[in-house]
């Protein structure tokens, strides 16, 4: 017995061991899955033991209770490998989640054997390849997630067969193929994530069947077609995104069965339509995104219902209308993004009560107002972006308290007034941009305290003072733009490690030395501090700058060489220093600049030869020498710039011999610019050069014929060849009229003949005969050389008279030498002679004495006879020049009734001038000064208009003269500093006294609004027959006061214009009613042409688009009867129309109101409507005017087509600017306003302007105006 006990013992603890030590097949199975990872982690290694009888303890392991494994979870441990086969054998497996490891390749077809799986994750793996068709089989799976992997191909359609499947999440592959339309098949889908796949096609209808469904995220794939209907049956429905597809058609959704609906994103899409107003059922709305679609109409008062809405964003539509009120009721919005679309009106007031609100962007719409108070009142606001609309009015003090604001863009609006100076205190500003306003004032001295300021854009406005020191310690800084402004005081000191990388302070008044320590901005890519007062040289340090791109200092008063250490500065692009004093030869170190494009030396003092370096330049695109003293011959390297693209000046210096044969080789130039050298020879190889678009060789010795791909600049630029008396055009060659026309080259002459059967005797006479012609021209020369030995002073140098070479000598007779007796006038820059040299002709001869200042009066020559080889009628025209070297001479037109000046004041007695000969000349000085600014290139600024510049010819045709002191300057550059502002104040204020515009007393680059002063002081003078300065009685003293002041005064006094004008025009002013307008008119042009603020003056064009609106009938030289249609059909395709009216109050002691009626018309052409009007009323009253007074206003005479509509404007006294927007899209406006003025005071000191203001709707031209 005890022996069967014993085996028994022995039987049961060997089968107790043998179990015990061998582990169970799942284990084994799990184990064997090792050998396809390349990285198994610590936490498996340490686990996963062969020596365990079973795998229930293991990591990421569950076991039932007979220890089956139907668990794998190994979500994120760093896993790398494959997934092998054998995870098909563990039959009994529920789960299996191997997401955020690094698996790779296919996915085992293998996997379907795991039957009872229900839920799988292998998201975010590298799995490749095609989504095995044989899951088919899972079908007790319900989760499946295959997302973020490299999936490819379709999705297999035997997937949605699987009854029981809830959430589908095959997003973030790269699926390709449409959405399986048995879709239907899943009534228990809650989720399905295809997003940032390539699917096409069209979203199946039947998705419709889908009622349980909750979130459908189909967004960033290739989808089209519409959404279907069917998905307004989903009640269930929480996420919709559709985003970054091709849909399109109108928006299906808003029927009501949709109030789960929390996120509902529409974007960058094609949808059409309107935004339905049945969205504002879908109450639960946390986020309603539809931008960069094709949506028009307004935005519906009904999203105002959606209280639960956080972000709202409808950007870059085609939405119109105004800002639905309503929105303010959406109390929880945080993000409201309208930008980009085409909204009018104001900004609603009721926007204030969105107090959670963090971003507001209104940018690119066509708004209008003031920014509401309540707006910049909201604690919560971080981001204002409003720029690109048609605000105005000033920021408020209550922006400053807002701590949490980071981001304000308001540039390219109307905001004036300061800028805050508390700005910046009190919240961690990043971004400033505040470019193209009207801002005054000073920068706020505190913009980057937050530290975190990486942008200050405050370009094109009108601020002053200095440039804060602030901006110099902003270790954040990136971007620096405070362009086109009025600032004044040095750059500040920058600090070390500074991230500053672009810096623009371009067109300022900033003066002093560049400061060295700019080195500390190792960052910079880009500095733009042209057209300010910088003096002294270019600091070396900049050399240290290594990352720079750009470096443009043109336009200062910089003197010295370009330092060396610049070519450290490898990655240079664009180099201008043009128009200041530097001096020296260009270094030859500066060959490291192997990626430079543009280079700009221009109106400097560089000397010596072309540099040779800049042949090594191969990527150079620009070349600008201009007006420097370069000498010697052009380089034959220069050929080898073959990328020259955009253009090659080497203009104004003197270079010498021919144009090299290897300039033909740059076939891709389109400027060239070779005008005041002392080049010579023939001009053949500019025959070459195919893609020239502008050529200018004038003033030079070049012989031989017009290349014929250079004919066609005859009629576009005829002056770009005068000057070259040798140069003909063989006109035979084209059949261009114009080359036949012009008078600056003379045809040329075929000089071909027979010489078959010339004798050797004849031969023989001819070579005997230019022997003797040499002998005769060496004796000629030697005599001359003996002559000028003894008479140094005596010119020999011949006289160009239109392109013909005369002798001086023949001037010098026809005027006694210039003598005394034939001066006819004196200025400022040289004495006038008359003399007949040609045909008897008169003509006005100038002589500019050079003197010890050679190189400025020379200059001044130069300077002139370019201005007059511009043809216009109301320009002097250069007949002829000479330039000697004690003086030189330019040759124009006599002109018979001498200097408006003469007319006006100096002639005894006075002859008499009817109010027809007076509009003629101001009409002509307008037309020459608009011709100046605007039609010829470069653009020139006059500096200098007065009757004595004004000559009037046999007709009394007007003409300006004198370009002593002009400017020539390009379109870019109208304000900052000026190349002729060189040394002191004195320089820079050219002109005369009282002509000169009154911003010339502080900024040194006189603008085009400075001649339109002047001729507003001529205009003035043209009207009353006074001087610029009048001799006024006040208080029995006899005092003289500027004529603009006396004007004004009398105007505002009396307000009336018989007052003003000369007896001879007051009595044609009183006798006729047509006179009286016309000269009413032209007074009020030229009080606004003298304004003292330059941007309230008109433009030239502007000027001469005012005389031509009236079409005068004349009968009579002296008197002028009837006035036509005062209309004009717009030269230009206007799209809006502005009028303003200045109009005077009479103040009287007692109550006696003034009116006045002002009726304007502006059209849209055809099919366009005008999308807004408005009407604006502006008050100003000087400070002295501290009593009450009242505007009416009775403006109800508004006509649109055959039907009137009134316009209640105000009911109640303002002093304010109001303004009114039509409510509907009118075509044309016809608006007669009558203002009744009533003053209860005897102080004259009130004055308002009317602005009447039509606009039309997009891409329509306002085809007519009248006023």
């Amino acid at each position: 017995m005890s022996n069967i006990l014993l085996l028994l013992f022995i039987v049961y603890f060997s089968v107790f061991f043998y179990d015990a030590s061998a582990l169970i097949s799942d284990g084994v199975i799990l184990l064997s899955l090792l050998k396809h990872w390349t990285f198994v982690p610590h936490a498996i290694n340490s686990t996963w033991n062969a020596s365990d009888s079973n795998p229930c303890s293991w990591v990421g392991i569950k076991c039932d209770h007979a220890h089956n494994v139907v668990s794998v979870d190994l979500n994120d441990h760093g896993i790398i490998g494959q997934l092998g086969p054998q995870i098909g054998q563990l039959h009994h497996l529920h789960t299996l989640v191997l997401s955020s490891n690094s698996f790779s390749g296919n996915i085992p077809s293998e996997l379907s054997n795991c039957s009872l799986i229900q839920y799988l994750d292998l998201s975010y793996n590298s799995f490749s390849g095609q989504i095995p068709g044989s899951l088919k089989k899972l079908q007790t799976l319900w989760f499946i997630s295959l997302a973020s992997n490299l999936m490819s191909g379709e999705i297999p359609h035997s997937l949605f067969q699987i009854p029981h499947l809830k959430e589908v999440s095959f997003h973030s592959n790269q699926l390709s193929g449409s959405i399986p339309d048995n879709i239907s098949n899943m009534a228990e889908l809650l989720k399905l994530s295809l997003y940032g796949n390539q699917l096409s096609g069209n979203i199946p209808s039947s998705i419709g069947n889908c009622s349980k469904l909750e979130a459908l995220f189909l967004n960033d794939n290739r989808l089209n077609g519409n959404l279907p209907e069917s998905l307004q049956n989903l009640e269930n429905l929480v996420y919709l995104m559709v985003r970054n597809n091709s849909l399109g058609g109108t928006i299906p959704l808003g029927s009501g069965n949709c109030k789960r609906l929390f996120i509902l994103d529409l974007s960058l899409n094609a949808f059409s339509g309107s935004i339905p107003s049945g969205l504002g059922n879908c109450s639960a709305l946390a986020e309603f995104a539809a931008e960069n679609n094709n949506l028009v109409g307004s935005i519906p008062s009904s999203l105002g219902l959606l209280h639960n809405l956080l972000i709202l964003r409808l950007s870059e539509n085609r939405l119109s209308g105004e800002i639905s009120p309503e929105i303010g009721n959406c109390r929880s919005l945080k993000k409201l993004h309208l930008h980009s679309n085409q909204l009018e009106g104001g900004i609603p007031d009721k926007l204030g009560m969105l107090s959670e609100l963090e971003d507001l962007q209104l940018s690119f719409n066509r708004l209008t107002g003031e920014v509401p108070g309540s707006i910049w009142r909201i604690e919560s606001l971080r981001s204002i972006l409003v720029h690109n609309n048609s605000l105005f009015g000033k920021l408020p003090l209550e922006m400053t308290k807002l701590e949490h604001l980071k981001n304000i863009s308001l540039f390219d609006n109307r905001f004036s007034g300061v800028i805050p100076q508390g700005l910046g205190i009190n919240s961690s500003l990043v971004k400033l941009d505040f470019a193209d306003n009207k801002f005054t004032g000073n920068i706020p001295p505190n913009l980057c305290f937050g530290k975190q300021l990486l942008v200050m854009n405050m370009g094109r406005n009108q601020l002053q003072g200095d440039i804060p020191s602030d901006v110099g310690r902003c270790a954040t800084l990136r971007r620096l733009i405070l362009s086109e402004n009025n600032l004044t005081g040095f750059l500040p000191d920058f600090e070390s490690d500074l991230n500053l990388r672009y810096i623009d302070i371009s067109k300022n008044n900033i003066s002093g030395a560049i400061p060295s320590n700019l080195k500390n901005c190792k960052n910079l890519t880009e500095i733009n501090i042209s057209m300010n007062r910088f003096s002294g040289i270019i600091p070396s340090e900049l050399g240290k700058l290594e990352k720079l791109v750009v470096l443009d200092l043109s336009h200062n008063n910089l003197e010295g060489p370009l330092p060396p250490q610049l070519s450290n500065c490898t990655k240079m692009d664009r180099f201008d220093v043009g128009f200041n004093f530097l001096n020296g030869s260009f270094p030859s170190s500066l060959r490291t600049w192997t990626k430079i494009s543009t280079i700009i030396l221009r109106e400097n003092h560089f000397t010596g030869g072309i540099p040779g370096v800049l042949s090594e330049f191969s990527m150079l695109r620009e070349l600008q020498l201009g007006g420097n003293l370069f000498g010697g011959e052009i380089p034959l390297s220069m050929g080898t710039m073959q990328n020259l693209f955009y253009g090659l000046n080497l203009s104004a210096n003197g270079l010498t011999a021919a144009i090299p044969l290897e300039i033909g080789r740059l076939k891709q130039l389109q400027s060239l610019d070779l005008s005041l050298n002392n080049l010579t020879g023939s001009i053949d190889v500019l025959g070459d050069l195919v893609s020239l678009t502008e050529v200018n060789i004038s003033y030079n010795f070049f012989n031989g014929t017009l290349p014929k791909n250079l004919i066609k600049f005859l009629s576009s630029s005829p002056s770009s060849f005068m000057g070259n008396p040798h140069l003909c055009v063989n006109c035979s060659s084209s059949q261009d009229l114009s080359c036949t026309k012009n008078s600056y080259l003379k045809a040329c002459v075929d000089k071909s003949t027979d010489h078959a059967g010339i004798s050797k005797f004849v031969i023989v006479m001819i070579e005997i005969g230019s022997s003797v012609f040499v002998s005769a021209i060496l004796v000629a020369l030697m005599h001359r050389y003996m002559r000028r030995k003894e008479k140094p002073d005596d010119c020999v140098n011949d006289l160009w008279v239109e392109n013909r070479q005369i002798p001086l000598a023949l001037l010098m007779k026809a005027t006694n030498d210039l003598a005394d007796s034939y001066v006819i006038g004196r200025g400022a820059h040289g004495i006038v002679y008359k003399a007949e040299i040609v045909s008897h002709k008169a003509l006005a001869v100038k002589k500019i004495v050079f003197g010890s200042n050679q190189g400025k009066h020379l200059s001044t020559l130069r300077k002139e006879i370019k201005a007059l080889t511009y043809k216009h009628k109301n320009l002097v025209t250069c007949r002829g020049y000479y330039i000697g070297k004690d003086f030189g001479l330019i040759l124009s037109d006599y002109m018979e009734n001498g200097s408006l000046h003469d007319i006006l004041h100096e002639k005894d007695p006075p002859p008499p001038l009817s109010w027809n000969v007076r509009f003629n000349i101001a009409v002509g000085i307008a037309q020459g000064l608009a011709y100046l600014h605007y039609d010829c290139i470069p653009h020139i600024v006059h500096r200098d208009i007065k009757p004595k510049n004004i000559l009037l010819d046999a007709s009394m045709e007007p003409v300006i003269a004198d370009f002593g002191t002009a400017m020539f300057r390009n379109p870019s550059e109208y304000s900052g500093s000026s190349s002729q502002c060189r040394q002191n104040l004195s320089t820079c204020i050219a002109g005369t006294a009282g002509y000169i515009a009154p911003e010339n007393a502080y900024a040194t680059l006189p603008g085009r609004k400075s001649d339109v002063y002047s001729y507003g002081v001529v205009l003035l003078e043209l009207l009353t027959r006074k001087k610029v300065l009048v001799i006024s009685f006040t208080d029995k003293k006899e005092q003289e006061i500027h004529l603009v002041s006396w004007v004004r005064s009398v105007w505002l006094t009396t307000g009336k214009v018989e007052k003003i004008v000369d007896s001879d025009l007051a009595s044609a002013f009183l006798n006729s009613k047509v006179v009286a307008s016309q000269v009413g008119g032209v007074l009020m042009l030229a009080l606004r042409c003298t304004e003292r603020d330059p941007r309230k003056r008109p433009t030239m064009e502007e000027v001469v688009h005012f005389y031509h609106r009236g079409k005068f009938t004349r009968r009579h030289d002296d008197e002028v009867y009837g006035t036509e249609v005062v209309a004009d059909v717009a030269p230009q395709p206007y799209t809006s129309l502005d009028i303003l009216t200045s109009v005077p109050v009479v103040s009287t002691t007692s109550v006696s109101p003034i009116q006045g009626g002002y009726n304007h018309h502006g059209e849209c052409s055809t099919a366009a409507p005008l999308k807004q009007i408005k009407v604006t009323f502006d008050v100003e009253r000087k400070p002295e005017d501290s009593n009450d007074f009242g505007w009416w206003w009775d403006a109800n005479q508004f006509h649109q087509g055959n039907s009137s509509d009134d316009w209640k404007f105000m009911s109640t006294p303002t002093t304010s600017t109001d303004a009114l927007v039509a409510q509907q899209p009118y075509n044309s406006l016809d608006l007669l306003t009558h203002a009744s003025f009533v003053r209860t005071n005897s102080a004259p000191n009130t004055q308002g302007n009317y602005l009447l203001h039509g606009e039309c709707s997009k891409a329509a031209h306002l085809k007519q105006i009248e006023g």
